[in-house]
């Protein structure tokens, strides 16, 4: 459990640091096609369906890999 969480936070500092210092490298995330934005005058609705889809497919894809190692 010790690795998994040294493994998950190790990752999260990579994000971290891609946003602040290459924010272009990411900036296609949270605008991918079937993403849902509805914008009015008065208010915002935002869904970002397909780039969690696409997260969730990354993360199981990293726990079963991380799973078949050790």
């Amino acid at each position: 459990m010790g690795r998994l969480l040294i493994l998950v936070d190790s990752l999260i500092v990579l994000i971290g640091l891609l946003y602040t210092y290459f924010p272009q490298a990411i900036s296609w995330f949270g605008n991918l096609p079937g993403d849902i934005k509805v914008e009015k005058p008065n208010s915002k609705f935002y869904f970002p369906i397909t780039s969690m889809i696409l997260l969730s497919i990354l993360f199981n894809l990293f726990m079963r890999i991380y799973k078949h190692m050790g």
